[in-house]
């Protein structure tokens, strides 16, 4: 009887190493299949795809724009970052569950929502302006349609990645440090000039190459904003060539999807030699000592605070939400203008509203679900592993994530563009294509919660289990499920929140009958239905709030950093 136990034990820790290999090989193939299609035809010498895209003109514009919109949207990121994070952190400010909550609100939001909210806040059609009657004159500029008006919203978009990252250093700070300072008699500025600031420098640095490589892939704020002014950066390049010429342009796409993921992997180089070179070795409990205290300065910084959020978040959703009960762009908004019929239209007339929502919800929520079933499992194998294979294995599930998502839609496009072997079936064009990019580029998300949970469950609970028998997979479904399941729900959850709403892989990927949510709304607007598109807005911003609101629920039963806005 012993016997069979321990085989049937290897077996099934056989067959856990087999699902691993299988889900990092999925990973990774994608983006062989770009190198392979990116080098393959070096040989053609100045014929070559590679050859051609980099000497042209449009590519080097285009790779112009997108360092500087990407690099402005960074410095933006870091100001708004670092602002919100030292202050809610170190500060005594009040109602810092409320301005987390409304900060990293941008954040899920999906960026071709944000760029339309802020499109409806400016210019001379704006019903908010013409409410107020302060609209520019009718022929005015648009000030959002250039480089500087897409860094703008890149910035926003990416300032909750910089203070996600400096808020977790500035929380694992040891205590005594700051403490034995202010005995000594410190000032408080000078805490922060000796003691705060270099010690999270190198989260600076981490949150900085974040928001520089989630700018870099962003695609709905810079096809919203640049598109009609004539600017493009790489993923709008890469959106516009195949737009027009389809699939036989794969070739050079492939290589504009290699500079791209070149460009991204050597910010995160950059970060890690940086992080490497300013890391320090910190003794002492972590956590917060006692609060900065701002005194007659706590009335101005709330100020402060209340009106970035103002500023960045209401006043655009504000503009969005009164586009949308307007019956016409331009047309101000009063008891006599007031209509819900854009609402009725998207709901009750629209065919392609229910059918983006049902293709988005069966999307997200089949990732989801197929993510959390691979997840503990691979996490529990991963967990087993030697270091130095856990990391090659992490790394390589990371990578589809790490990359932007154009990147991996043309991957996935090469992978899948010819019909699969044997059964003879075309993927290229269905949902099922966008399910499997889903499923490669989100799978990091739902891994990482339940990775952190196992990381922290008593290893003698499953050793004794072991001694009494159990395989590996009977201890995971009778003692690690129910301990990790908080965490895993979690993960789905995050899995579901960043999928209803994707843009960037799905912009590629679709095809007539195939819209997602976020292609909803961009189709809208470019076809000239502003209005329209600001309800369907409004919808899917009260869908994230509420997921995020169902997440802050969650967090109390959650290990720390699995919710990322709460603590």
């Amino acid at each position: 009887m012993a016997i069979f136990e321990i085989g049937a034990g290897g077996q099934q820790r056989r067959l856990l190493t087999a699902l691993t290999l299988v889900i990092v090989t999925l990973s990774l193939a994608p983006s062989a299949r770009l190198l392979f299609e990116a080098l393959g035809d070096l040989s053609l010498g100045s014929d070559a795809p590679l050859v051609r895209v980099l000497q042209s003109g449009a590519t080097w514009r285009a790779l112009g724009y997108s360092v500087y919109t990407s690099g402005l949207g960074t410095l933006i990121a870091l100001v708004l970052g670092s602002l919100f994070a030292f202050v809610i952190t170190l500060t005594d400010i009040r109602a810092k569950a409320a301005l987390v909550f409304c900060f990293m609100l941008p954040m899920m939001i999906p960026p071709q929502v944000t760029a339309l909210a802020w499109l409806q806040l400016f210019g001379p059609a704006s019903p908010l302006l013409k409410s107020l009657g302060i609209a520019p004159a009718l022929g005015s500029p648009q000030p959002l349609y250039s480089a500087e008006g897409i860094a703008l919203l890149l910035g926003i978009q990416a300032a909750p990645l910089v203070f996600l990252a400096l808020r977790t250093s500035l929380l694992a700070l040891p205590r005594e440090l700051i403490e034995a300072a202010r005995i000594s008699g410190a000032r408080q500025s000078q805490v922060w000039g000796h003691i705060v600031l270099p010690v999270t420098r190198g989260a600076l640095v981490a949150g900085a190459a974040m928001a520089f490589i989630s700018s870099l892939g962003n695609f709905g704020i810079p096809a919203m904003l640049g598109i009609p002014a004539g600017i493009y950066v790489l993923p709008t390049l890469i959106y516009q060539r195949m737009a027009s010429f389809g699939t036989g342009v794969l070739p050079e796409m492939a290589s504009l999807s290699l500079l791209i993921g070149i460009i991204a992997l050597l910010g995160v180089a950059l970060q890690q030699r940086y992080q490497r070179r300013s890391r320090f070795g910190l003794t002492g409990h972590s956590g917060r000592a006692h609060d900065f205290l701002l005194g007659r300065l706590k009335l101005p910084v709330t100020a402060l605070m209340v009106a970035v959020l103002l500023v960045i978040l209401v006043a655009p959703l504000a503009a969005l939400m009164i586009s949308s009960l307007v019956p016409a762009m331009g047309v101000p908004l009063n008891a006599a203008t007031a209509t819900l019929a854009a609402y009725e239209e998207v709901l009750s007339r629209q065919g392609a509203t229910w059918r983006a929502v049902s293709n988005s919800l069966w999307l997200a929520g089949g990732a989801a679900l197929l993510l959390m079933a691979a997840s503990l499992p691979l996490a529990y194998r991963l967990y087993r592993l030697p270091p130095r294979l856990q990391g090659l294995a992490l790394g390589a599930v990371e990578l589809p994530y790490a990359l932007p998502g154009v990147v991996l839609a043309i991957a996935c496009i090469l992978l899948f563009v010819r019909p699969l072997p044997i059964i003879d079936m075309a993927l290229y064009g269905t949902l099922t294509l966008i399910f499997i990019a889903y499923l490669a580029r989100f799978l990091v998300v739902c891994l990482k919660p339940v990775a952190a949970s196992l990381a922290q469950l008593d290893p003698s609970l499953e050793e004794a289990a072991q001694l009494a028998g159990a395989g590996p997979w009977r201890r995971m479904a009778t003692i690690v499920l129910p301990l990790v399941a908080p965490a895993l729900f979690a993960g789905g959850l995050l899995v579901f929140l960043l999928a209803v709403n994707e843009l960037t892989v799905s912009a590629l990927l679709w095809s007539a009958g195939n819209e997602t949510l976020g292609v909803l709304i961009f189709n809208l607007d470019e076809g000239g239905e502003s209005v329209l598109a600001s309800a369907v807005s409004i919808l899917v911003v009260m869908l994230v709030a509420a997921l995020m609101l169902a997440l802050s629920l969650l967090a109390p039963r959650l290990p720390k950093g699995v919710v990322p806005w709460q603590r």
